[in-house]
């Protein structure tokens, strides 16, 4: 059973990213807060989307997907960034990964989005084997740039920061 994430599953949510962080050996890099996750999903404006598989038989919680809108420039168009795709060990092989982005897919579909796309770590051989088993295929030739901590401050600094509105 796949379902959207309401407020109450932020808790859930959270502790599935932390899950993740732990699979993937980066524990000390998942340092988002239940708040900042709750105000990304559901406050004022919100950046991100969260779908929440369950147990078809005890509704339990047993992974999630968290995506954001991107824009392709070529296209012309949306589409799906996945952030992060989660299923319970005790939970894979029961098709949870699957109808989560099967999902992904349908809201791509009937949106008139074009592209559905993620990341994989190039050690997840299970991960990168099912993805390919659904079609998806790696995008030769790119390789992802990030700046965090002191380099992405390094870089803006002396940049003006927007005024905020005093009104």
């Amino acid at each position: 059973m796949i379902r959207t994430a309401t407020p109450a599953d932020v808790p859930v949510v959270h502790g599935l990213i932390r899950e993740l962080a732990e699979y993937e050996k980066l524990p000390h890099e998942a340092k988002a807060t239940e708040a900042q996750l709750h105000e990304a999903l559901f406050g004022t404006h919100p950046a991100a989307f969260a779908h929440i598989a369950a147990d078809d038989t005890t509704g339990d919680p047993v992974g999630f997907a968290l995506w954001f809108l991107n824009f392709s420039t070529w296209r012309g168009v949306h589409g799906i960034h996945l952030e992060d795709l989660y299923v319970r060990p005790t939970a894979r092989g029961a098709g949870h990964g699957k109808s989560l982005l099967a999902e992904l897919a349908r809201i791509c579909a009937t949106r008139g989005y074009e592209r559905l796309e993620w990341s994989v770590l190039d050690w997840n051989a299970p991960s990168i084997a099912f993805y390919e088993s659904l079609g998806a295929r790696p995008q030769d030739g790119w390789t992802v740039y990030r700046l965090t901590d002191e380099a992405l401050a390094a870089l803006g600094e002396g940049v003006r920061k927007p005024r905020q509105d005093r009104s």
